[in-house]
Order: structure tokens, then C-alpha cells, then sequence
């Protein structure tokens, strides 16, 4: 574990050149060494009050380095807890690099990755959940992800695991409360009312769990697979999508032979939008390989983009799709059947909307016809059965440690069929509130806390 007696100090900006660069010390020291090194434009001492940006020139023992601005948040109302000065300097490699030496041969030391964070949880700024989000905010590359991390980092996940645990207290207070009044055989704990709450909790832990997908997906990008067979116009759809040439597009059957995956956003959401080999039956042996890689992809996707041409035959249509559903694990509901070519229609008659359970989009992926509804149907798949919600699973930590929770809390439900005693039954009760307590913080081995915060960088 760090050492959080110390003063530390880090560049908190990006690596680079840029306009300006911030320099962030924190700890006991903190204020007494910025003061020590800043001097009014007039050559006279400079005191920091708490809470104001003061511009000053910077000093190091070879003289002045840079003119700053220095803010100071006193403790403990900073981001750490502690105090905490920032420094604004121009944006040269050579001035941060002069700083931070400067300030490490004054005392202060290095700040480890997460450093910064780590100590505002320490100091119960924020629990551990709202500590990760902090992770989560700085990467998130969408609208979609920087509301779920916003979310969590002010409380709201927090507060609903919080309102769980004070549940699981209160369980085991009444069991445990029998245990001491054993002898007078006293039931403090009516089994009926017990297990209607331990069935709720159960419940909506359970509800939590099923919403990691479609949080998971929404924090990295939603996957999508477009399949289908050769020379139906996936790569076409892909670069359509994109605005760009991304993938190679062939009259020959089976030129893609890999798949092809690039991001991209609608409506503040963020796609893995994956182009795979087209699914035949071939004796080449390479782009064999490349359609088992779309298969798995097919596998692996949030959504499915069936590609087919216009005229395609619907009972042929249905047939190929269930094929392929009979080898690979497919929800309907992930499914979308993509008619392209609309250009090539044959036929007058009006197109449909669905084919047997799946949505129905005609489209040219070459002409662009069609893609805004297409677009609109991947954003619906892609929110499909969660809404607004603001308490969505992002974390694959906190998602073993809940089914962790649901394992235990079953247990306790187990038991209760076959009248256990309640020490028993105390026992899984707080098995579930030590895996709750893993994601809050109220537990906290230390190589939970190493694992978590070495994913920030230094300065944060």
C-alpha cells in the first residue's frame, strides 16, 4: 500500500505539448511547497488563500522557470481530502519536467497511478464504486458512457447498493438477535416476512446482474455483426455506415476473409461495427478460418445485421437464418434482417416491416438509401428493454461480485425451505454483505485496491 503520509505531486494533463499543463500536489505539505517556490511579477512573497486562482512566477533554485497560476483547495474540501494546490503552467516539456523536479527535490515524491484517487476514497470522498466511475469518466468516448460514469461517480449506483446493504443488515440483526435469546425460544424474525424480503432483495439483485450486457456494451461500444452470405453487400454496408472506405468491396465472392471492426456513434451511442467473412460453404481453407471467425463474432454481438439481397426469397430468408441460429447460440431478439439492394427491386409490392420474429430495413448500402432507418433500429436494439435508467452494470468486478450476492442470498432462501436454524442461515446472509461490500468499499483488501487504481494514470 502507499504511503499516504506523504506529499505527492504529478502532472495531471496529457503527455504532450499543449496550451498550458497542470502540475497537482496534494497532502500536509502541499501548500507550504508551492508557497515556497511562487513570487509576485514584483519579487515579494506569495500567499495562497483557499479556493482563489493567484498568478504568480515560478522560481527554482537556477531562478525563474515560468508564470502559473496556482489554486488552492484547503482541506478538506479538495478532491483528496487533503490539501491540494494546482499549478497552470505553459504547455513546454521542459517546464513540466523542470516542475516536477523541482517539487520532488523539496520533498514531495512521485504520485503513483491513481494516487490522487486512492486518497479521496481513503479519505471518504468517494466510496469505490464512485472511485472507478472516476476511471470510467476519463475514458468515456460517448454520450452513452459519460452518463453511466457520471451516474455512479455522483452516488447513484452507490446509493442503491447502500440501500441493499442496510437490508442485509437488518436480516441479520433479527437472526443474530434470536441467537442471543435462544433459550426463550423467541422468533424475532417472522419466516414468512424473511423470506418475502430476501426473495425482493434476491430479485433485485437479479435485475442489477441482468443489466451488464447492455451497461457493458454501452460503456465499450455495442457489437454488431453483419453476416451473411458472399457478395450480399456487407462490406459496402460497413463503409456506408462509417462515411469512409474502410473495407475492400469485390464483385468476387469471399473477399473479405477477416473481420473488420471500426467504432463509430449514433445518437450518443458508441458501435463495434464488425464485417465478417461471408457464411458459405468453401473448401479454402483460409477463408474457412475467416467464416468461423464470423461466426463467433455473430456469437458474440449485442446485435446481428443479417445481410440479404431485395429479391430474396422470404421462406429462403427464414431458412438460412434458422441454419444458422441451429449452430450458434442467437437470441431472436438480437437479430435484425437487413434487405439490400433496394435499388434492384423487381418487384412493386410494398416492403415488409418484419419477417417471422425479426425487423425488416430495405435499403442501398451503396446509394445510402434506407441507412437513417437502419440507424434508428440499431440505437432501439441497443436500449432495448432499459430505457433511462441511471443504475446499470458497467464494472466486470462488480458483476461477479453481485452473483456472488445472488449465490448466497439463494442459499438463505434454501435454508429457509428447510427450516435451518438461524445461525445458518446468518451465515450466507453475510457472505452476501461481505461480495456487497467489495463493491462499495467496506471491504477492502489491499490487492483489490492495487488492481483497481494501477488502471488510472499517474496525475489522477
Amino acid at each position: 500500500m502507499m504511503n499516504s503520509t506523504d506529499t505527492i505531486c504529478a502532472i495531471s494533463t496529457p503527455a504532450g505539448v499543449g496550451g498550458i499543463a497542470v502540475l497537482r500536489l496534494s497532502g500536509t505539505d502541499a501548500k507550504q511547497l508551492a508557497e515556497a517556490s511562487l513570487q509576485s511579477a514584483s519579487g515579494r512573497a506569495v500567499r495562497l488563500a483557499d479556493h482563489k486562482a493567484t498568478f504568480a512566477h515560478l522560481h527554482t533554485n537556477e531562478g525563474f522557470l515560468d508564470e502559473v497560476v496556482a489554486t488552492l483547495f484547503a482541506a478538506p474540501h479538495s478532491y483528496t481530502g487533503e490539501t491540494v494546490v494546482e499549478l497552470s503552467c505553459h504547455g513546454s516539456l521542459y517546464v513540466q519536467q523542470r516542475m516536477l523536479q523541482h517539487f520532488i527535490g523539496r520533498g514531495a515524491r512521485l504520485a503513483e497511478p491513481g494516487e490522487f484517487t486512492l486518497r479521496a476514497f481513503l479519505n471518504r470522498r468517494l466510496d469505490l464504486s464512485q472511485a472507478e466511475a472516476v476511471a470510467d469518466l476519463i475514458d468515456a468516448r460517448s454520450q452513452s458512457a459519460h452518463r453511466l460514469a457520471v451516474s455512479q461517480m455522483r452516488g447513484g449506483y452507490a446509493q442503491e447498493l447502500e440501500s441493499l446493504r442496510k437490508r442485509l443488515i437488518d436480516l441479520a440483526a433479527l437472526l443474530e438477535l434470536e441467537l442471543d435469546f435462544s433459550d426463550e425460544e423467541v422468533e424475532f424474525a417472522n419466516r414468512k416476512a424473511l423470506r418475502q424480503t430476501t426473495d425482493e432483495l434476491r430479485t433485485r439483485v437479479a435485475q442489477l446482474v441482468g443489466t451488464f450486457q447492455s451497461g457493458n456494451a454501452l460503456k465499450h461500444g455495442v457489437p454488431v455483426a453483419i453476416v451473411g452470405r458472399p457478395n450480399v453487400g456487407k462490406s459496402t454496408l460497413l463503409n456506408a455506415l462509417l462515411h469512409e472506405e474502410r473495407a475492400i468491396v469485390s464483385d468476387q465472392a469471399g473477399t473479405t476473409r477477416d473481420t473488420v471492426e471500426e467504432l463509430f456513434t449514433i445518437d450518443g451511442i458508441q458501435f463495434r461495427l464488425i464485417d465478417t467473412a461471408g457464411i458459405r460453404h468453401t473448401e479454402n481453407s483460409v477463408e474457412q478460418a475467416g467464416i468461423e471467425r464470423s461466426r463467433k463474432a455473430a456469437e458474440q454481438a449485442m446485435v446481428v445485421l443479417y445481410v440479404v439481397e431485395e429479391n430474396d426469397d422470404a421462406s429462403a430468408v427464414t431458412q438460412a437464418i434458422e441454419d444458422m441460429k441451429a449452430t450458434l447460440s442467437l437470441d431472436d431478439k438480437r437479430l435484425m434482417v437487413v434487405r439490400n439492394k433496394c435499388d434492384r427491386q423487381t418487384t412493386s409490392t410494398a416492403a415488409e416491416s418484419m419477417l417471422g420474429p425479426w425487423p425488416v430495413v430495405s435499403l442501398s448500402a451503396k446509394y445510402g438509401t434506407g441507412l437513417d432507418d437502419l440507424r434508428k433500429q440499431m440505437v432501439a436494439a441497443a436500449t432495448q428493454g432499459i430505457g433511462q435508467q441511471d443504475v446499470l452494470l458497467t464494472n466486470a468486478r462488480h458483476y461477479e461480485a453481485l452473483n456472488h450476492v445472488l449465490e448466497a442470498l439463494g442459499e438463505v432462501l434454501q435454508g429457509m425451505e428447510v427450516d435451518l436454524p438461524s445461525d445458518l442461515l446468518v451465515v450466507d446472509i453475510r457472505d452476501a454483505l461481505y461480495h456487497l461490500g467489495t463493491i462499495t468499499g467496506k471491504v477492502t483488501p489491499d490487492d483489490i485496491l492495487s488492481t483497481i487504481f494501477s488502471r488510472f494514470c499517474i496525475g489522477k
